[in-house]
């Protein structure tokens, strides 16, 4: 299997390398193996969703009449 670091997955999907080290010490991504202090992502792995943020229509950010 060909895998990918937290710098690479970063520049992919656009974030921290730190919150893809997050999403691999919870387990969000499927595949993702740590060996040493090294955690390699599988190249195929999709991005998790953030649950940090909700959408606009979720969050009271619609105007209601």
């Amino acid at each position: 299997m060909d895998y990918m670091t937290l710098k690479e997955a970063s520049i992919l999907w656009g974030v921290t390398p730190r919150r893809i080290n997050y999403y691999c010490s919870e387990g969000r991504i499927p595949g993702a193996e740590k060996k040493g202090t090294v955690w390699l992502i599988p190249k195929n792995a999709e991005k998790p969703i953030d649950g940090r943020r909700k959408s606009a229509k979720h969050s009271g950010g619609e105007d209601h009449d």
